[in-house]
């Protein structure tokens, strides 16, 4: 059995006995009948089925049913791994979507309105502490296996140490002050995290950074069981713990590793896709260019959707062929963005005075030309717009498919969209909303790259920034990854043709240009809202950049006159984090008195 088709496996008899156990004071004075004892799991097979189980909350939605909501609630696209609100919609990169008063709690996050009552954050706060727990009672019981060798251990021990260390970067860069329990710590089998009376009172950077170098020195190079980590990924994770705290040399040869050695010769070398879309399609995915995957499928005999994608569930355009909802409808500013010049560069500075045509007002029977202007391929495979193929479903009819254009404007989200020509295999129509295989690249190679021209831009390396902004850069530019036209728009599975669907245009930078820290911070930040849009990243960059309250200020007094959604946003300076969630705050109380303390300025 894969890593695919047993990740999201948890261990129903050992659950249902905690979960059972959490409903009444008196239940936890007995032991219960017929329930998994903790001694049964000490031995391989026990403490690998705990593993797995820990991987299985990789997607936030392992207790999101009506049953076990008092566990980890919350609506499965609210705890998406991908962050689509708090990454990528409060980044500016798309809208909310849909109507107003839909999901209206979202709105509030994403124009900076919520406060620390909002159920969003306490849904997320929960599942990313349900990881945390499993992979604390998987390192106590591995503690006291003896059926496996020292080597054995150290593999599911890193395993289990990369979670841990995921979950709680997800926390720390959502609410910065976070409490941290190990499974030594004495509540570290509390199902409910709700009962942690642990203050939040110190930096957990230095033990995330603890676990995930510890995963890279005990993992195993080769990727073994797709969906596992392994050496590498964690390398690039922990690389990416020390950018966000600027330690630049620290990061710099550990990501010069991962892009020289990935594990050559051991059957996979990290690399880019020839094709972007590559990226975004069941069929292709876990290729050369994915470090580390969260991973779904569909129609895998389940039951229900539990292995699908949910949390993407609202990000389909309405109408047409797909169930919901209209959601997640990318901005102008991000169209605007991939707009180039006649040398196939960006326009850095002023990409909003060279605005893409949309069909804004306009309805789907009137007449509409799209834009002939230079634009970057990627728009194509990241937006869906009128006139344009979107995938292999029909050239996008415009104002049809979109639920609100006043309110949250003309585009479609893309990146998420499973393929017509398989949906067989690829797409779940077991819930309520569309579910489909397509897995969250966490992080992939071209992110690698950029990361690793980051730090050498802050160690004034510019050139050799500049190489690895190229070869992002060069991909793009690919003719063979660009979208054709349709041979017979009529029946859009027919195949397409070697024409482009739009006048494409994009070049790598002059070398020449990358001769100081401005520019090539400014190229390097740029090409990541290019490269990595509606992937959930773009908030948090401008956090760690510093240029949150500059940038998305600016971004609502231009998006505001192309959707009215987000009238009323603005960013404060505290806005650098989300609030520490009442609720947690509420359940804290010892001795009278909160453990739990709030983000300044909530």
């Amino acid at each position: 059995m894969t890593m695919k088709s047993i990740s999201h496996i948890v261990l129903g008899a050992a659950i249902l006995t905690i979960a059972a156990a959490g409903c009444s004071k008196g239940f936890l004075e007995r032991a219960p009948q017929s329930s998994l004892q903790e001694e049964a799991l000490t031995n391989k097979k026990g403490v690998n089925t705990l593993l797995i189980g820990a991987y299985g909350a990789l997607d936030g939605q392992d207790f999101n049913d009506g049953n076990m909501t008092d566990l980890a609630g919350g609506s499965g696209y609210g705890v998406s791994p991908d962050n689509w609100i708090y990454g990528s919609v409060a980044g500016g990169d798309a809208h909310k979507g849909s109507d107003p008063g839909d999901v209206a709690a979202a709105l509030q996050i994403v124009t900076f309105q919520a406060n620390a009552s909002n159920s969003f954050f306490n849904d997320k706060w929960r599942v990313n502490f349900e990881g945390i727990r499993r992979c604390n009672f998987t390192l106590h019981v591995l503690a006291n296996v003896q059926d496996m060798t020292p080597d054995e251990k150290k593999q599911v021990a890193g395993e289990a140490r990369f979670l841990r260390a995921h979950y709680y970067s997800d926390l720390k860069k959502m609410f910065d002050k976070v409490p941290w329990a190990d499974e030594n710590a004495a509540d570290y089998k509390n199902l409910h995290v709700d009962d942690f009376k642990i203050p939040n009172d110190k930096d957990v950077w230095p033990m995330i950074e603890a676990d995930f170098k510890f995963a890279m020195d005990n993992l195993s190079e080769a990727k073994g069981e797709i969906g596992r980590a392994n050496k590498w990924a964690a390398a690039a994770y922990l690389a990416k713990t020390y950018l966000y705290q600027k330690k630049y040399a620290e990061a710099a040869p550990i990501l010069e590793s991962v892009i020289n050695n990935g594990v050559t010769g051991k059957g996979l070398h990290f690399d880019l896709m020839e094709n972007f879309h590559d990226n975004f399609d069941a069929f292709t995915e876990n290729n050369k260019e994915a470090v580390f995957s969260i991973q779904y499928s569909a129609n895998d005999g389940s039951g229900g959707t539990g292995n699908a994608n949910q949390g993407q569930m609202l990000n389909y355009p309405y109408n047409g062929p797909f169930s919901c909802c209209g959601f997640y409808q990318p901005s102008q500013d991000l169209v605007n963005s991939f707009r180039t010049s006649a040398t196939g560069l960006p326009y850095l500075d002023d990409y909003n005075d060279h605005g893409v045509v949309s069909d804004l007002g306009k309805s789907s029977d009137q007449p509409f030309t799209p834009d002939e202007g230079f634009l970057d391929p990627r728009l194509d495979w990241t937006v869906g717009r009128r006139g344009i193929p979107f995938l292999d479903w029909g050239l996008h009819p415009g104002r049809d498919w979109i639920r609100n254009q006043n309110s949250a404007g003309p585009y479609s989200a893309l990146k998420n969209v499973y393929m017509q020509v398989n949906q067989d295999k690829y797409y779940d129509g077991n819930g309520w909303a569309p579910g489909n295989a397509i897995n969250y690249v966490l992080i992939r190679f071209a992110d690698v790259l950029l990361m690793a021209a980051e730090c050498q831009a802050n160690l004034g390396n510019y050139a050799k920034a500049g190489e690895y902004i190229n070869r992002v850069r060069t991909r793009a530019g690919n003719p063979a990854g660009f979208v054709k036209t349709y041979i017979d728009p009529e029946d859009p599975m027919g195949g397409t043709t070697g024409t482009p669907a739009a006048n494409y245009r994009v070049s790598p930078y002059p070398l020449s240009m990358f001769t100081g820290k401005d520019f090539t911070m400014k190229a390097i930040r740029f090409e990541r809202k290019l490269e990595l849009a509606m992937e959930g990243h773009r908030f948090f960059d401008l956090v760690r950049w510093g240029i949150a309250q500059t940038e998305l200020n600016k971004y609502f007094r231009f998006e505001v006159q192309i959707a009215s959604d987000i009238t009323g946003g603005n960013f404060a300076p505290r806005n650098n984090y989300y609030p520490i969630p009442q609720r947690q705050i509420d359940l804290s109380v010892k001795n009278g008195k909160s453990v739990l303390t709030q983000n300044t300025g909530y």
